[in-house]
């Protein structure tokens, strides 16, 4: 990902972070007035558990143009940022990431301007450091529990970048 999504978030300008988790399709708007967030759960029938892999990624793409409709325009994009896997470690993959990174991908080649990739991990790291005023951990270490989709896990962050799982639950 670099550095340089989050230190162009201080610049007046245009944003959007897209992550599609395999529970939520996502999408927010960064701009000098503020932030504008979108999301939508993705469905799963009752007394199920969760979706498929491949049912994950199908209804991405079915909620991605319903949820850009509802956004401001038109747009001047500076960047683009994508989650594209579920932590910053070796063998971490997930289908359902496909979808949003294959959005960001087209719309930052449409806007001529940068794509930022990142972990669905790093994704959730920064938007809580951000939504509470704490950008100044970006660049110290502190601890953080991460909980997503049946992950609990408790991580020493060096930076956004340098995340350590110390510990964390079975709960897959």
């Amino acid at each position: 990902m670099g550095m340089g999504f989050w230190l162009l978030m201080s610049v007046k300008s245009e944003y959007i972070g897209i992550d599609t988790s395999n529970y939520t399709t996502s999408v927010a708007l960064l701009t000098p007035d503020g932030m504008e967030s979108r999301r939508k759960l993705l469905p799963v029938r009752e007394g199920e558990r969760g979706l498929r892999q491949s049912d994950a990624v199908f209804h991405h793409m079915k909620q991605f143009p319903d949820l850009f409709e509802t956004l401001p325009s038109p747009l001047d994009l500076t960047a683009v940022g994508v989650s594209v896997r579920p932590r910053s470690v070796l063998g971490s993959y997930m289908p359902c990431f496909l979808a949003g990174s294959s959005y960001a991908r087209c719309l930052a080649r449409s806007y001529g301007c940068p794509l930022y990739e990142f972990s669905h991990q790093q994704g959730h790291i920064a938007a809580g450091l951000w939504s509470t005023g704490r950008e100044d951990l970006f660049h110290k270490p502190f601890l953080a529990f991460h909980v997503s989709g049946g992950t609990t896990e408790l991580l020493l962050v060096n930076g956004i970048e340098d995340i350590q799982l110390l510990c964390h639950t079975l709960d897959l």
